[in-house]
């Protein structure tokens, strides 16, 4: 983003052209090598092996107000909030411009990681005219299924769409997640009616900006409809259960992709069943939230979750796997 994209989104949650966008996408540099280019001038982006992936057409350089943006796409300065903490990390220059793709970066998922274009020409090909994405970054429990299922009632088709890119410390690895969701889609969703695909970006647990923004990159991808849940990209207690929906209710009529509402769902003790407060008429007493932190703990020590939060094979891929970043 240049500057003035960078301001609108932070004070208006739209670019300078109006449209409506939540999350500041910046390329931090530190100032020293920041002096040594100038605008106008092409910037090689390189990877991990040095090898030019793209060009940035350098259009302006700016500073990071790191504070402002932080209250302002986080609500918070707490710098025990992964998004505040990452964000008061970085340098604190930006450099600005249109990026023009040489190649796409190597990934280890290939085989999942679609492109807009492609999962768009798959869409096509399966003749889905409705397609409802999910968003995740964890391994699915019952609860996940009960929502991704009972939107595919509505539509043509699922996107599963986990995010792959940096973890924070005690997340699960992207190889946990796919392994995971590939017995499930295998096993428990008719395949004619599922596509599994990865999204290579980080969690930015920014709570109802990121839910937006999160379901507008869906759109990109051909999505028609988009899950929001309970805490939709939330950490800890720093945003209300459904201050997601609020937000996405403000921008529904623009957005262009059809946000579907979920309250809970939680496991009812008295129907025995995975289920919402909009359909079960029992007090929150007889009812357990199936929580991911939760769930993440039990595996972490190894212990299987109770059968009706999340299916045994699930938990025995995870518990192959988890951990291996906790060093990172």
């Amino acid at each position: 983003m240049t500057r003035n994209d960078y301001i609108s989104v932070l004070n208006n949650n739209r670019l300078e052209n109006n449209n409506i966008w939540t999350i500041p996408i910046t390329l931090n540099i530190d100032e020293n090598d920041a002096e040594k280019f100038k605008e106008g001038d092409e910037i090689a982006l390189t990877d991990e092996k040095n090898e030019i992936i793209a060009i940035l057409n350098l259009e302006e350089k700016f500073k990071q107000d790191k504070k402002n943006e932080a209250k302002k796409v986080f609500g918070t300065l707490d710098e025990n909030h992964p998004g505040v903490s990452h964000t008061y990390s970085l340098p604190s220059t930006i450099l600005g411009g249109k990026i023009d793709l040489i190649k796409r970066p190597y990934s280890k998922f290939k085989e999942f990681e679609l492109t807009p274009e492609e999962t768009r020409e798959i869409f096509k090909q399966k003749g889905w005219k409705t397609i409802v994405a999910f968003h995740t970054r964890n391994p699915p429990h019952k609860a996940h299924e009960f929502i991704q299922k009972a939107a595919l009632e509505l539509v043509d088709g699922l996107l599963i769409h986990p995010v792959i890119g940096r973890k924070k410390p005690g997340d699960f690895e992207p190889e946990v997640i796919l392994n995971c969701y590939k017995l499930l889609v295998d096993n428990f969703y008719p395949k004619d009616k599922v596509l599994l695909s990865t999204l290579s970006t980080y969690s930015r647990h920014g709570g109802p900006k990121e839910a937006i923004f999160t379901g507008l990159v869906r759109k990109n991808y051909g999505a028609t409809h988009f899950i929001v849940g309970r805490d939709h990209t939330g950490v800890g207690d720093y945003y209300g259960k459904y201050d997601s929906h609020k937000l996405y209710k403000e921008f529904e009529k623009e957005l262009g992709i059809t946000p579907i509402y979920f309250h809970g769902p939680k496991y009812c003790k008295i129907c025995d069943w995975i289920t919402t407060d909009k359909v079960c008429p029992h007090s929150d007493e007889q009812k357990v939230e199936i929580s991911g932190t939760e769930i993440r703990n039990m595996i972490k020590n190894k212990q299987y979750p109770p059968k009706d939060f999340m299916r045994k094979e699930i938990a025995e891929i995870a518990f192959k796997s988890y951990g291996n970043n906790q060093s990172k």
